[in-house]
């Protein structure tokens, strides 16, 4: 509703007398002025009967003596609909375009309002900004990408529901690696993908490629790390040391187990007095171990 276009909103007490009591019958054609005040569902406007005679619409037959008008004893011309929307209705009539609601709801509650006045191109207008929304693209997951600790760190405590980070930083390995390591570190990345498109509606997972792990897996839930699992080790070959990545997955239980949400998690420990969740959830880090070969450098 426009200020131009909007009077004033009257919201009635409940109990008081409704503004059309004394209702009169009242004739297009004893208008007198030009302007016309009116009561749309308690909503007062003021606007002329030119802008409301301009299109081939329900109000031009209103206020052209092709229908019959009611009004109140102060001479307010009387509509029985919602008039959240009119202002906009108004301003369609004045300009040929208006614009529309961000909000999908609104939209349709103004298209009702164009349909019923028999507004065809406000009708139209309205249908393809619906169809618009409709068509626009909205990503099915997405994953965060941590830039900064403090990053993290907030996305953590503020997340509802349990936590998966996958960290993976192949830049940040001083050794080369193994044979296998590169294609084991794809089959975690693709592990994460996979479980990420699955399961986003339920957990939250976030992405890591600035930490000092080569590949690590962490778990978090009610804002702290629950459990960790390291996929890499340092391998001393023959001439030179090497970094392994093994292609670790993460087991059933500890999903399962670190999927429920916080409050499930608040409820069980006020109800029991104790830490259900903690006791499910296994602690799993696998360190970095090494691997010494029999046989002497150099030969």
């Amino acid at each position: 509703m426009s200020g131009d276009t909007c009077l004033t909103a009257l919201c009635p007490a409940s109990g008081s007398k409704p503004k059309g009591a004394g209702l009169g019958s009242f004739r297009a054609g004893a208008l007198g002025n030009k302007y016309v005040r009116l009561n749309v569902g308690g909503c007062l406007y003021y606007t002329t009967v030119q802008v409301l005679t301009r299109h081939d619409t329900m109000l031009k037959a209103m206020f052209s003596g092709r229908m019959e008008v009611l009004s109140d004893k102060d001479g307010w011309i009387l509509i029985d609909r919602c008039g959240k929307h009119f202002g906009s209705i108004l301003n369609y009539l004045r300009d040929n375009t208006v614009a529309l609601p961000k909000n999908r709801q609104e939209i349709k509650e103004l298209m009702a309002e164009a349909k019923y006045y028999l507004i065809q191109g406000l009708v139209d207008l309205c249908q393809a900004a619906l169809q618009d929304k409709k068509e626009s693209y909205k990503p099915v997951c997405n994953i965060p990408v941590i830039t900064s600790p403090k990053e993290e760190e907030r996305l953590i405590e503020s997340a509802m529901k349990p936590v998966v980070k996958l960290l993976y930083n192949r830049s940040n390995n001083k050794y080369s690696y193994t044979s296998n390591s590169d294609d084991n570190l794809l089959k975690n990345i693709e592990l994460f993908d996979k479980l990420s498109l699955r399961f986003n509606g339920r957990v939250l997972f976030i992405k890591d490629v600035i930490g000092d792990e080569i590949c690590c897996w962490s778990f978090y839930g009610q804002g702290r790390k629950l459990a960790e699992v390291c996929c890499t080790s340092i391998v001393y070959a023959t001439e030179k040391k090497q970094t392994k990545v093994d292609p670790s997955v993460p087991d059933n239980s500890l999903l399962e187990a670190t999927s429920r949400t916080r409050s499930q998690a608040s409820r069980s420990e006020d109800e029991d007095g104790s830490f259900e969740l903690r006791d499910r959830v296994r602690r799993i880090h696998v360190k970095r171990y090494s691997t010494y070969d029999d046989r002497q450098m150099g030969h």
